[in-house]
């Protein structure tokens, strides 16, 4: 009789070191599923959250542009230009605005809507570049504000801007057609002067 209970004990025994074994086995299984799962959302999470961030500056880059347009603020910053020095009002020898949007209503709301770098908290950055035809039926820019290069999910808008030969300079006398201004005249014999297409590009810093 004691040899049977021996046994029967040797038995249950070796049951509970089989079933706890096998709940290791499923735990060191479930954990390593856990960690590649997350291994595997982590990427997708940030992807998604960096689009969503590109949409957000997209949509405020075209705004500030849509609004400078409809408001009359985006051809006066084009035409911001100091023919004397050859360079956007206030840049000196370095021809562009670093820290902000030029000196002017289309920098304010530039500034209003992204910051400058006087800012500690700062997080975004911008560029704005013009773009406009030659003559030559070719194309040519001049930067307007130069922040850094872009990142890889910086978003862009754009909006043209019409200049007749008779459109003044906003920063200084004369009109664009008799001053030294960047762009040059691509319709010589006609009183159209040039279209500009003014880019900002917004970026996460």
């Amino acid at each position: 009789m004691s040899g049977k209970r021996s046994s029967g004990r040797s038995r249950s025994r070796g049951q509970a070191h089989t079933l706890e074994a096998f709940m290791a086995a499923l735990l060191v299984v479930s954990g390593v599923l856990f960690a590649l799962q997350a291994t595997a959302v982590t990427p997708l999470t940030a992807s998604t959250s960096n689009q969503h961030i590109e949409t957000q500056h997209r949509t405020a880059a075209a705004d500030v542009l849509a609004t400078a347009a409809e408001n009359g603020t985006l051809r006066p910053a084009v035409t911001f230009w100091n023919a004397s020095e050859g360079a956007f009002v206030r840049t000196g020898s370095r021809g562009f605005y670093a820290n902000g949007g030029p000196p002017n209503a289309f920098g304010t709301a530039l500034n209003d809507t992204f910051g400058d770098l006087s800012t500690m908290d700062r997080r975004i950055a911008y560029n704005v570049i013009v773009r406009y035809r030659t003559a030559e039926n070719g194309t040519r820019t001049q930067t307007m504000v130069y922040m850094g290069s872009p990142s890889d999910n910086a978003a862009s808008a754009t909006r043209t801007v019409t200049l007749a030969d008779d459109t003044p300079l906003s920063g200084a006398s004369g009109t664009v057609s008799s001053a030294s201004f960047y762009a040059q005249d691509a319709a010589p014999n006609a009183s159209f002067y040039n279209v500009m297409e003014v880019q900002l590009v917004v970026w996460q810093m």
